[in-house]
């Protein structure tokens, strides 16, 4: 048997997040999860990253506590600002500063130290918000970045950056994790859940998931799941 070979995974705890990780899985990696407690109003996720962790057979997962909210400039980390509940233009107020560049950081950092040269990442530039963190350019600079900035990519052993739902629509990405045996009942994706963790409804996460569902002709399990009323 060829022996699985380790990844670092970022796991928000989101639709998307829990399907990359089943997608490494199915490439035969050994996952460590990663997620991140960095001052977030919808802090849920974390307990939905911890089941998705458990349920999609990741090797271990940890949270890694950061605090990004002095840094301001977003609805998500600065409770002063509103998530908006429509459509807006231009990049919205839910982008958080730099907030993949600090994720993969530390993702490469933990890859490295784990003797790993690969890390997914769930980002998607095709039913997104438009965040520039997201884009293939990003993660491409990224990825180059990290092969000059640490002793594994200086000695000839680069590191991948994985982003397999890069270029697919959320209702195929539906579709694939769904193949895959993803419970999305379990996934958050909400910018603004009530205190049991129970979607808005309303702001763009909800929305573009609320798309993907209608798009793939299904219903959202995470909608009638006990454990989220």
């Amino acid at each position: 048997m060829v022996a699985e070979r380790d990844a670092v995974v970022l796991l928000s705890g989101g639709l998307d997040s829990a399907t990359t990780l089943a997608i490494a899985r199915s490439k035969g990696f050994r996952c460590h999860a990663l997620s991140f407690d960095y001052g977030q109003r919808h802090k849920q996720e974390l307990e939905a990253a911890s089941a998705v962790a458990a349920r999609g057979g990741a090797a271990e997962h940890r949270i890694a506590r950061l605090d990004m909210g002095f840094i301001g400039g977003s609805a998500l980390t600065d409770m002063d600002l509103a998530v908006p509940t429509e459509p807006t233009s231009g990049i919205p107020i839910t982008y958080v500063p730099a907030r993949n560049t600090v994720f993969l950081a530390m993702a490469l950092a933990w890859a490295e130290a784990l003797g790993a040269f690969d890390i997914f990442i769930g980002v998607n530039a095709v039913d997104y918000s438009g965040y520039p963190d997201c884009r293939p350019a990003f993660l491409q600079a990224f990825e180059s970045l990290a092969n000059v900035a640490t002793r594994a990519g200086i000695e000839g052993t680069p590191c991948r950056i994985q982003a397999p739902l890069l270029f697919l629509t959320k209702a195929e990405i539906i579709k694939a994790g769904l193949a895959l045996g993803v419970d999305y009942a379990l996934t958050l994706s909400c910018y603004a859940p009530g205190a049991t963790g129970y979607p808005c409804g309303t702001c763009d996460a909800c929305r573009l998931r609320a798309k993907g569902f209608a798009e793939a002709g299904l219903a959202d399990p995470a909608l009638v799941s006990s454990t989220r009323l």
